[in-house]
């Protein structure tokens, strides 16, 4: 899609910082915007609107933003980006509130209710990412070094008493993350016979935090974490050998005792959205990436107090191949 004058321009916006960008070529990225959305009008229709789901963890949002500033400044898109958890982003293809989940962990539930075949038909699997997620339960590095044989869930309630809290009743704390997230450890829990309570974080930022703490004073620690995350760049968690996952092991909820399965993350989106003719479609339905292309916007995110549309444009202006890719 990218003409000679576009490929033009990102090798000249790639030469320039974010913060340089209003004194590159005498214009201003809104200037570039507007250039860009009349070239868009001309080669292929105007874009409209696109409401993008924003689930709750940093990954999440460097995959939307980058996505999202690609849909503005190449296709002249009004992206709109909405902070909801994930159950909730999915009842929003059928009511028109939502056109794209950008990273979708894998929820057969919801797949079902809104797949067509089984479901209202509202939502369709636009492919991968490019991004595998691995969820597990993790330690901190230096405890894994000192006890390696924590590293077997078998040997966890050895060690229990180390880990108990003001908030685990006298039992062993295992800390969760959001409740919202893809998440089976309290059926882990009880179902291994573990001496130990599932204690929710609330958030990413606070299990991060935790983990941090956990390191840095040598404290007895293990919860929920997964990969793609920027944290394993600067603090190498260990992951816990669990019960190995196998094909419906996680089928019933609450009779789980395997570990989560690494995951090809995708998108999925609205299908009446999907059928629109919007150019914003392709970009989507193109859009793939590395665990470290996500760990670096991340990393701009959160250890260099970018907010996520610098970070996403930072990543944008740097790797314009990439880009040329997804619109082509």
């Amino acid at each position: 899609m990218l003409n000679q004058l576009t490929k033009a321009r990102w090798a000249v916006v790639a030469a320039c910082s974010a913060l340089a960008l209003t004194a590159c070529g005498g214009g201003t990225i809104e200037q570039q915007t507007e250039e860009n959305a009349a070239a868009a009008a001309e080669a292929g229709g105007e874009c409209g609107e696109l409401n993008m789901a924003v689930n709750p963890w940093v990954g999440y949002e460097a995959n939307a933003y980058v996505v999202g500033t690609v849909a503005e400044r190449e296709l002249g898109c009004t992206v709109n980006y909405k902070d909801l958890k994930e159950d909730v982003s999915w009842q929003g293809f059928g009511t028109g509130e939502v056109d794209v989940v950008i990273e979708d962990w894998g929820h057969p539930d919801l797949e079902k209710k809104f797949f067509e075949g089984t479901g209202d038909g509202s939502a369709t699997d636009f492919g991968p990412t490019g991004n595998v997620g691995i969820i597990g339960w993790y330690v901190p590095p230096w405890l894994a070094a000192e006890h390696p044989d924590i590293l077997d869930y078998k040997n966890l309630n050895k060690y229990a008493e180390e880990f108990a809290t003001s908030e685990s009743g006298g039992l062993g704390q295992f800390l969760g993350a959001d409740p919202s997230y893809v998440q089976f450890d309290e059926a882990i829990v009880s179902n291994l016979g573990l001496d130990f309570k599932v204690v929710f974080s609330g958030s990413e930022a606070a299990s991060i935090q935790a983990f941090q703490k956990a390191e840095e004073n040598k404290e007895f620690l293990i919860g929920y974490f997964y990969e793609p995350q920027w944290l394993f760049a600067e603090l190498p968690l260990e992951k816990v050998s669990l019960p190995p996952y196998e094909a419906g092991c996680q089928d019933d909820p609450a009779k789980v005792a395997c570990d989560y399965p690494e995951t090809e993350l995708k998108k999925i989106v609205s299908t009446e959205w999907a059928e629109s003719g919007s150019p914003s479609v392709d970009l989507v339905k193109n859009f793939s990436w590395t665990n470290e292309d996500q760990n670096l916007v991340a990393k701009y995110i959160s250890q260099e107090g970018m907010s996520p549309a610098d970070a996403a444009a930072r990543w944008v202006e740097e790797n314009p191949d990439k880009v040329e890719a997804w619109l082509g």
